[in-house]
């Protein structure tokens, strides 16, 4: 399974078909939180803006969850783990290209440290122990993974696996996936916002929106109401 169409998506936005999924869906959002320890390694300080690259299933959501975070300076859906030739939604809808659905998060280090990023990624933002699937949504494309820009984001990443693992804090193991970022490929403009754009629509009001919420409950302090859009980020670079 995967998300319907696109022009199914935005011609369904309406109460009422928002009030026929809500009706005839599961007694539970797609993934639900979990309450995880803070990483024991985190990255060191610095200066400057950084990079995370992560992976958890739709990007609507994702994306979303840290738009909402204080820090975070940009928050861009994409693909990573493919080619460019590729990097287009319908190709990489086929799961045939490498490329996840991906997000790439810019952050001030100084506000939130690329441990406690992991640790919303791992506990709000999606299901870590969902092989290939997230959700509703079935593929490699919406698989689990955490594309590295440094060595030391490797350590730290493999780390905290290893820690939430031995820690049992899920009921299954963690599948998701540490590597080297390659390329990372913005989305096309109609999938960047579309949380913020798109509320109520049915697909973002069940699985999506829950994870913010969610995120508001279980890191109140790291919670900003007002989202950094995209648009926003382009309007004042």
């Amino acid at each position: 399974m995967r998300r319907p169409a696109l022009a199914s998506l935005l011609a369904a936005t309406t109460a009422v078909s928002l009030t026929f999924a809500l009706a005839f869906a599961p007694s539970r959002a797609a993934e639900e939180a979990v309450v995880i320890p803070t990483p024991a390694m985190d990255a060191a300080p610095a200066s400057g803006i950084q990079t995370a690259v992560i992976a958890g299933g739709c990007f609507w959501g994702v994306q979303g969850v840290f738009q909402h975070t204080a820090g975070v300076v940009n928050a861009v859906s994409g693909y990573a783990g493919g080619t460019k030739a590729t990097a287009d939604y319908q190709t990489v809808s086929s799961g045939r290209t490498g490329h996840a659905e991906s997000v790439e998060i810019k952050y001030d280090p100084k506000k939130i440290s690329y441990g406690k990023i992991l640790q919303i990624y791992f506990s709000v933002a999606h299901d870590p122990t969902q092989l290939n699937r997230q959700g509703p949504d079935s593929g490699p494309q919406y698989r689990s993974a955490i594309f590295t820009t440094s060595d030391e984001q490797k350590k730290v990443a493999e780390a905290y696996i290893a820690q939430l693992n031995s820690a049992k804090v899920f009921g299954r193991p963690i599948v998701t996936k540490v590597g080297a970022l390659e390329a990372f490929y913005p989305a096309e403009a109609y999938h960047q916002d579309y949380l913020t754009l798109h509320p109520n629509q049915p697909y973002i009001a069940y699985n999506d929106l829950p994870k913010v919420e969610n995120l508001k409950k279980l890191f109140a302090d790291n919670y900003i109401e007002k989202p950094t859009l995209v648009s926003s980020a382009k309007a004042t670079n």
